[in-house]
C-alpha cells in the first residue's frame, strides 16, 4: 500500500508539481519584467521631472513635480509588495508544495497587475508633461549659448577698453563698470546648479548687454572727443561772432527810439546787456568745457557745452530781434496797406470755407471771424497821431491772421469727420460737404 502510494505520488503527483513550479516562474518571471519596465519607466521620468523644476516655478511645474511625488510613493509601495512576495517563496526549493506555488503565481501576479497600473499611469502622467518639457527644453538650449555670448561680450569690452587706454583715454568710469561686471562673471562661472537656469540665462543676458553698451561706448570715445573738440572751436568761434553782432544793437535801439513810438522798441531796451552778460556767461562755460574735455570728463564737458549753446542761441534771438524789429517797423511804416490786405485775404478765405455747403454760417464760426473784422478795422483806425504804435497793429494783425487759420483748420476737422461718417453710410453725401 505504502509503494501503491509512493508510486502514485511519484507519477501523477510530480507533474502538477513540476507544472505548479512552472506556472509560478513564469510569474516571477513576468513580475521582474514588469519591475524592470517601471523602475525604467521612473527613471525616464526623474530625468524630465528634474528638467523641469531646474528651469520652471510656476504653479504648473510645481504641480507637476508633486504628482511626481505622489507616484514615486505609489511605486515604493508596489515595489515592496513585489519584493515581499518574491522573498516570500522559493520556487528553486525541492520540497515546494503545490499549494505554495500556486500562491506565489496568484500573488504574483497580483503584484505584476499593480506594477503595470501603475506604470500605464505613469506613462499618462510623462505623456502630459510634454508641453512643460519642451518649453523647460528649449530654456536649457538656450543656457550654455547664453552664457558663452556673456563671457565673450566681456571679453570684447575688456578689448575696447585695453584700445582707447592705449591710445591715451583713461576711460576711468569705464575701467569701474567693467570692474562691478567681475561679482557677477562669478556667479555666472557658479553656473546653474548654484543659481537656477533662469537665473543663470537671466545674469547673462544682462550681462551681455552691459558689455556690450560698455564696449560700445570704448570703441566710440576717440569719436565722442573729437566731437567734443569740434564743438569747442565752433562755439567760441560763434560766441565772438555774437558779440560782434550785439555791439551793433545800441545803434539799432537809437533809431527806434529816434523813430517810433516808445511801445515799439521798449521791451528791446535790455538786449544789450543782457546780450553781453550771457556770451560772458557762455565763454566761461566753454573754458569749463575745455577744462572738463583735458581732464577726459566727458559727461561733464558736454553738459556744458550744451549750456553755452542754450546761452548763445537765446542771446541770438534777442540780438536777431531788434534788427528784426527795424526792419519790420520799417516796412509797416512805408506801406501798412499790404499787412491789411493780407489779413483781410485770410479772413475772407475762412468766411468762404465756413459759407461752402450751408445758407447761413455756424456761429461756432462766423462769431471769431466777425470779431476778427472788428479787431482788424480797429487797428488801421489806430495808425493815427506823429508816431503810431506801428508795432501794437502788426501784433493784431498777426492775431486777426492766427484767428482765421484756427477757424478753417476747426472747420476742416469737423468736415473731415462728417466725411468719414457718410463714407460708412453710403455715397449719398453731397460732394460740396465734402
Amino acid at each position: 500500500m505504502t509503494t501503491h502510494g509512493t508510486r502514485r505520488w511519484g507519477w501523477g503527483g510530480g507533474g502538477r508539481d513540476e507544472s505548479a513550479r512552472a506556472e509560478a516562474q513564469a510569474a516571477k518571471d513576468a513580475a521582474a519584467t514588469a519591475f524592470y519596465e517601471l523602475d525604467t519607466a521612473q527613471r525616464d521620468l526623474r530625468i524630465s521631472i528634474e528638467t523641469i523644476s531646474a528651469v520652471d516655478d510656476a504653479p504648473p511645474a510645481r504641480k507637476a513635480v508633486a504628482d511626481y511625488g505622489d507616484f514615486g510613493r505609489r511605486i515604493d509601495e508596489v515595489s515592496s509588495e513585489y519584493i515581499a512576495v518574491v522573498d516570500s517563496y522559493d520556487l528553486d526549493r525541492d520540497d515546494l508544495a503545490p499549494g505554495d506555488a500556486s500562491r506565489a503565481r496568484q500573488e504574483l501576479q497580483r503584484v505584476t497587475n499593480s506594477m503595470e497600473r501603475v506604470r500605464s499611469d505613469l506613462n499618462h502622467f510623462a505623456h502630459g508633461l510634454g508641453s512643460l518639457l519642451e518649453k523647460a527644453e528649449t530654456q536649457l538650449a538656450r543656457l550654455a549659448p547664453s552664457v558663452e555670448r556673456a563671457r565673450q561680450a566681456l571679453l570684447g569690452a575688456s578689448n575696447a577698453l585695453d584700445a582707447v587706454r592705449g591710445e591715451g583715454f583713461k576711460a576711468d568710469e569705464l575701467a569701474a563698470r567693467l570692474a562691478r561686471l567681475g561679482p557677477e562673471l562669478t556667479k555666472l562661472n557658479q553656473g546653474a546648479g548654484v543659481h537656477g537656469v533662469q537665473g543663470t540665462i537671466h545674469r547673462a543676458v544682462e550681462m551681455q548687454r552691459a558689455a556690450e553698451a560698455l564696449r560700445a561706448e570704448a570703441e566710440q570715445l576717440p569719436r565722442r572727443a573729437g566731437e567734443i573738440d569740434k564743438r569747442l572751436g565752433s562755439l567760441r568761434t560763434r560766441a565772438q561772432a555774437l558779440a560782434t553782432r550785439a555791439e551793433r544793437v545800441p545803434p539799432v535801439l537809437s533809431e527806434l527810439r529816434r523813430r517810433f513810438a516808445m511801445a515799439c522798441w521798449q521791451d528791446l531796451q535790455p538786449v544789450p546787456e543782457q546780450a553781453r552778460r550771457a556770451v560772458e556767461e557762455a565763454e566761461g562755460k566753454i573754458r569749463d568745457a575745455s577744462r572738463a574735455r583735458a581732464e577726459q570728463r566727458w559727461a561733464d564737458a558736454t553738459a556744458l557745452l550744451g549750456t553755452a549753446r542754450a546761452l548763445l542761441d537765446n542771446t541770438d534771438e534777442a540780438v536777431s530781434a531788434a534788427q528784426d524789429r527795424l526792419r519790420r517797423l520799417n516796412e509797416v511804416q512805408a506801406d501798412h496797406q499790404k499787412d491789411v490786405d493780407k489779413a483781410r485775404f485770410a479772413i475772407r478765405d475762412a468766411q468762404r470755407l465756413a459759407m461752402s455747403g450751408r445758407v447761413n454760417p455756424d456761429p461756432r464760426h462766423a462769431r471769431p471771424l466777425d470779431d476778427a473784422v472788428l479787431r482788424l478795422n480797429r487797428a488801421v483806425e489806430g495808425l493815427t497821431g506823429r508816431h503810431p504804435d506801428y508795432w501794437h497793429f502788426l501784433m493784431e494783425l498777426e492775431a486777426v491772421r492766427e484767428t482765421a487759420a484756427r477757424v478753417v483748420q476747426d472747420i476742416r476737422d469737423e468736415r473731415s469727420g462728417v466725411g468719414g461718417a457718410s463714407g460708412a453710410s453710403g455715397a449719398g453725401g453731397s460732394p460740396r460737404r465734402r
